[in-house]
């Protein structure tokens, strides 16, 4: 199930940003950052994301995460980002980001949990589509992690598999299939 993908010139111009910055010379699993984003962009397309959702996990690293710190633009440039990739793709982009994990995840599909962001110290409770939005980018980028690194997928499968099973009314269909595919211990996981 593919989504018309984000529109050429807008990941043109997003991967110019990310060049200018720097992505493709950051050690990542699996290569660069920049290849990284590229691979989220693409498993977020193959599993039915609308362009703005792909153009977020393009982008998802710009102001470094939970588990990434290094940011490639300090949040005072969030309006050069949004006129890169625009406000909606912005907005994803910030919201995973900023997302305190260990706070947020153990209640992540809750209605009604708080989201934790890391860079106000505040909470809210993010709308239905921002936190499947997160839940969707969150699986694209730690499936990507598994797929290419199997130390990362032995260290942390179990526990990245008990975070999507309980975001699983959060997941689209095609996501949830591909975390049981990556992250199920070894006898029940699909070779690719």
């Amino acid at each position: 199930m593919s989504a018309s993908p984000a529109t050429p010139a807008a990941s043109s111009r997003a991967v110019a940003l990310l060049r200018a910055l720097d992505a493709a010379e950051i050690a990542h699993p699996g290569g660069t950052l920049l290849a990284h984003l590229r691979r989220v962009q693409e498993r977020l397309a193959d599993w039915g994301a609308r362009p703005a959702l792909q153009l977020a996990g393009l982008c998802h690293a710009c102001y470094g995460t939970d588990g990434f710190p290094t940011a490639l633009l300090p949040l005072d440039r969030r309006a050069e980002l949004a006129a890169v990739i625009g406000t909606e793709a912005e907005a994803i982009v910030y919201l995973y980001a900023s997302c305190d994990r260990k706070a947020t995840y153990p209640a992540l599909a809750d209605p009604d949990a708080a989201f934790h962001d890391r860079f106000t110290g505040r909470a809210d409770v993010p709308a239905l589509r921002l936190r499947r939005d997160f839940a969707e980018l969150s699986a694209a980028n730690e499936l990507d992690l598994a797929r290419i690194d199997p130390s990362f997928r032995e260290q942390w499968g179990a526990e990245l598999l008990a975070l999507f099973t309980r975001s699983r009314p959060l997941l689209s269909r095609a996501a949830w299939s591909d975390c049981r595919a990556v992250l199920a211990p070894a006898p029940h996981r699909r070779q690719d």
